[in-house]
């Protein structure tokens, strides 16, 4: 089972509520308040979210956290990857370093295609398609589409 960490749950939670009024500027204590959120979390996952440039931070009395860009343009892929890494089903995916079978393994490359699947399909939804009535279809047309294979060889 794929399985996403709860700061990255998190992180879905946080953008989701700045991104209903996404030229706001948000303080991390109104964010924990309003999501319930323990405070220490929330800054950690908005440290990470402005590290990957999908939120922009201002200093000073009124300053706080805004979206970097528009909801439109804010990518699941894009938060996963801010909170996770790399998106990848195997680490050897990512690296075979680790790994004691890659000397014989035959499959190693084969994961691409499916890493590539999951990642087309997680970057064509965007957090204005997660704030959407949950009635809305999430269009997920990339699922269907694997780039340069041919499913029956």
């Amino acid at each position: 089972m794929l399985r996403l960490s709860k700061l990255t749950d998190y992180a879905t939670v946080i953008l989701s509520f700045m991104a209903k009024d996404n030229e706001r500027i948000c303080a991390a204590m109104e964010i924990s308040t309003v999501t319930g959120i323990a405070l220490p979390t929330v800054s950690k996952i908005l440290k990470a979210l402005v590290n990957a440039h999908v939120l922009v931070s201002t200093r000073g009395t009124k300053g706080g956290y805004a979206l970097a860009t528009t909801p439109e343009n804010i990518t699941v892929a894009t938060i996963i990857i801010a909170l996770e890494g790399p998106i990848a089903v195997t680490e050897c995916s990512i690296s075979q370093q680790g790994c004691e079978q890659a000397a014989g393994c035959n499959i190693s490359g084969h994961w691409n295609v499916i890493n590539r699947a999951i990642y087309n399909a997680l970057e064509s939804v965007t957090l204005a398609d997660m704030i959407k009535p949950q009635e809305t279809l999430i269009p997920v047309a990339s699922l269907y589409r694997i780039e340069n294979h041919n499913v029956s060889q």
